[in-house]
């Protein structure tokens, strides 16, 4: 018999050829095409690019920790983070797939496009968010699951369906969501709060709006279509890039207080003034606009993500190669 190609359903152009199978063998394909597809498209529910970037910060936390760390209780605490972060993730964008639907940037996610039911989507968050909850105060301490559950609870309650749609500084509180894994890799380690927790918190917290406000200033149309009070939209590019200023101004000595409490050493110091420094200088040529600022939005986002994991990497290789 000849070729015969089936196209992946979902998102998809990736199309298989099968060749020389009988009728019983193409059904299987089919179902096994279609299984692989539902299975990726509701792990883009969770939203693995941003769980990778938390999972990160979680690792090099449970690194810093002091004393011997169980591998159980490692690895749980790393697992239950990723599970309670894609939860978190999986709830926003069944919360949020109305104004999904209106903006360029998320319109081809699963829920807009009719991948994942929106009751679906709701069911696998909450199952989730669950077995993170549950997992964690099983292997670790319920002290760490409560602050697992209340992330949760505070980037879709209170982030998503409240501050999202309610205010252009949103980005500044909720931010502080996506900024917990390090006191609660620290919490579930020790089974208390520690001042280095803190400081990486802290870090993440000012970090998180430049970060974001540089992805949505050339976004802002999209913003205002899908009526979210994003700064850029609300108050527009000017002031918008003052706040980023501002932040990434905060944020180049608050990255500096991990050495100067003693936590981190003279390799991170230098780390966080370079990478600091790279950053107010993206800030400040994305301030003074111009036909480039397109380009320098998107250079500063960019960086950002690259910066955390400068930071977050220095304390990792301190603690490997210098201890």
């Amino acid at each position: 018999m000849g070729s015969k190609q089936f196209t992946k359903p979902g998102n998809g152009l990736l199309s298989i050829r099968v060749m020389n199978l009988d009728p019983v063998l193409r059904v299987r394909a089919l179902s096994f095409l279609r299984l692989v597809a539902k299975a990726r498209n509701y792990l883009a529910l969770t939203k693995p690019r941003v769980m990778s970037l938390v999972v990160f910060t979680a690792v090099v936390t449970l690194a810093l920790t002091p004393g011997h760390v169980a591998p159980i209780v490692g690895v749980s605490t790393i697992v239950c983070i990723a599970i309670g972060a894609g939860a978190a993730g999986a709830l926003n964008m069944w919360y949020d797939a109305d104004v999904d639907a209106l903006m360029t940037r998320t319109a081809a996610r699963p829920i807009p496009v009719g991948q994942v039911s929106a009751e679906g989507a709701l069911a696998f968050g909450l199952v989730m968010a669950a077995i993170s909850v549950l997992a964690l105060g099983a292997i670790t301490n319920i002290a760490a699951a409560g602050l697992l559950a209340f992330t949760i609870f505070f980037y879709v309650a209170v982030y998503t369906v409240w501050l999202k749609r309610s205010t252009p500084q949103s980005i500044v509180i909720g931010g502080a969501a996506g900024a917990s894994p390090p006191l609660i890799v620290w919490i579930s380690v020790t089974g208390q709060l520690g001042l280095e927790p803190l400081l990486l918190f802290l870090i993440v917290v000012f970090w998180t709006p430049p970060h974001f406000w540089a992805l949505s200033l050339n976004r802002a149309s999209d913003y205002r279509r899908a009526r979210i009070p994003a700064l850029p939209a609300v108050s527009g590019q000017g002031e918008t890039t003052r706040q980023i200023l501002i932040y990434t101004f905060l944020l180049v000595p608050i990255s500096l207080l991990p050495w100067l409490f003693g936590f981190a050493a003279a390799f991170y110091a230098v780390v966080a003034v370079t990478s600091g420094t790279t950053m107010l200088v993206l800030a400040l040529r994305l301030r003074r606009g111009g036909i480039a600022r397109r380009e320098a939005a998107n250079q500063l986002f960019a960086f950002s993500i690259c910066y955390v994991i400068l930071l977050f990497g220095a304390l990792l290789v301190e603690k490997v190669v210098f201890t």
